[in-house]
């Protein structure tokens, strides 16, 4: 048995045992999970500082802020989401307790990726936890050192039976994926997606596929070309621009080409000074393989700033990118990387052919005063999520479900949607077995006055408080008796 086989099936007899659905259970593991980051935020801090050459402030901004306010909602939120929810019934049922459970789904596998190691690894973690499930957990391992701090680190903190940890490469994701899950989380890119959906069809395992893809960014003549530029330079170049999403490009009109690229200039030298080599906020290329795919991509552009690189430190200055063609290289795949394409369109019906045209993005940028131009984007466009004004903050918001369409994935996670995502929402109908005739309509031999009854009962929903509901419970007995009576009479 392999070590992939022996995780999974010290998942699968952990969950077995019941432990995993005890509230308690799963409330004591958020905690401890908690605790690992106020007490091992240093050792993390570090490994992904050798990994992405994040600054220690970055990665508890972008990585582990976030993952603290996801545990600190579930602890409080736990009782009310686990809970039965109850639903609208009609009048056949009105006297039934009708609900909803939501029950744990069993083993889920968990794919991470690497350009946040820790929060696209560990939120999906916080959900299947506080859904009550075992996890069998794979950190990218592209991020070697975080990898290594992640197998290292949640045994100590978290049930090291009901959520292992499997590290490797390719073969052992290979592997884990032959197992059988009761769901599947991966996040990363459309090719390996189709892969992973490919792999989960053999067992009619679900799946949850957090993508990508080129997320747009239009920025509308009539709006502050300052502030629009500095939120995209900030949105674009945070992690050198590896952020699933980043703006990947900007549309915009003639006029206002050279505006921008000296906004997005300003802001660079802002934030990253005239150096970015050596400001320890901007972020280094993952590594040589994507440098070099990245700096292929420049070949056909021309460059408005930035450009400079660094094939032994995997580093590439913040880059801007003019009068960019839509056939050019850097527009043909998702950048994943520090390049700013700038592609001029006449207007904003231009924009949205455009977009339309492509792929459907994990996220859609619109900058604008004008609210018409917002409604229009929003309307006549489909990606992820939309933000007007602004880039990126709608992760952090963990009310809005977060994930994709078409393309850029499939399912949704953060706050209760990953709850629900990692649940199975059992349907449920208690009955008594009592007023048989209000059922008479339902039975053999049918006929056009059963037919009749049956409308009235099916066909009118009820929302009533308690009082209500005792009402139309006594009414309901008076009806069923005078049905009976029509019936058997």
């Amino acid at each position: 048995m392999s070590r992939e086989q022996q995780a999974v099936a010290r998942a699968r007899k952990a969950f077995e045992t019941g432990r995993s659905k005890c509230l308690e259970h799963r409330v004591r593991q958020l905690k401890n999970l908690q605790r690992l980051f106020i007490e091992k935020q240093q050792v993390i801090s570090d490994a992904i500082k050798k990994d992405l050459n994040k600054s220690e402030v970055g990665t508890q901004l972008y990585e582990t802020l976030g993952l603290e306010g996801e545990i600190s909602l579930a602890i409080k939120k736990l009782k009310e989401w686990a809970a039965p929810r109850a639903v609208q019934k009609n009048l056949m049922t009105i006297s039934d307790t009708v609900y909803i459970k939501p029950e744990p789904l069993g083993v889920v596998l968990i794919i991470g990726a690497w350009n946040y190691p820790w929060a696209v690894t560990i939120q999906p973690l916080i959900g299947a936890i506080a859904a009550g499930n075992a996890a069998v957990v794979k950190p990218s391992e592209v991020c070697v050192h975080t990898a290594k701090v992640m197998e290292d680190l949640l045994p100590l903190y978290i049930d090291k039976e009901l959520y292992p940890v499997v590290t490797g490469g390719v073969s052992e994701t290979q592997e884990l994926l032959r197992q059988r899950f009761d769901h599947i989380f991966y996040t990363g890119n459309s090719v390996v997606g189709k892969l992973i959906m490919e792999a989960a069809a053999k067992n009619l395992t679900p799946v949850t596929l957090e993508l990508g893809g080129k997320s747009p960014c239009y920025i509308d003549k009539d709006c502050d070309i300052g502030i629009a530029c500095r939120r995209v330079a900030w949105g674009k170049y945070t992690n050198c621009g590896q952020t699933c999403i980043a703006p990947d490009y900007v549309l915009c009109e003639p006029s206002i080409q050279d505006r921008v690229i000296e906004e997005v200039k300003k802001s660079i030298k802002e934030f990253y000074t005239d150096n970015p080599k050596t400001c320890p906020d901007y972020g280094r290329i993952i590594n040589q393989r994507h440098f070099k795919r990245i700096m292929n991509m420049l070949e056909d552009s021309t460059v408005a700033a930035g450009g400079d690189s660094d094939e032994s430190h995997c580093y590439i200055a913040p880059t801007v990118l003019r009068d960019v063609k839509p056939e050019a290289k850097v527009m043909r795949e998702e950048i994943f990387g520090p390049l700013l394409p700038i592609m001029p369109v006449s207007g904003l019906d231009e924009a949205i052919k455009f977009i339309n045209k492509g792929e459907k993005p994990l996220a859609l940028y619109v900058f604008s005063s004008d609210n018409k131009v917002i409604t229009r984007m929003t309307d006549e466009t489909s990606s992820g999520g939309l933000l007007a004004n602004d880039c990126l903050v709608h992760f952090s918001v963990n009310s809005l479900p977060f994930g994709g369409v078409g393309n850029s994935g499939m399912g949704s996670y953060h706050g209760k949607f990953s709850f629900d995502q990692l649940s199975h929402l059992r349907s449920c109908l208690i009955k008594q077995l009592k007023m048989e005739g209000v059922n008479s309509m339902r039975y053999p031999p049918h006929t056009a006055k059963k037919l009749g009854w049956a409308r009235f009962f099916i066909l009118n929903n009820v929302d009533v408080g308690w009082i209500g509901r005792m009402a139309l419970v006594a009414a309901l007995v008076v009806v069923a008796a005078v049905v009976l009576q029509h019936y058997l009479g």
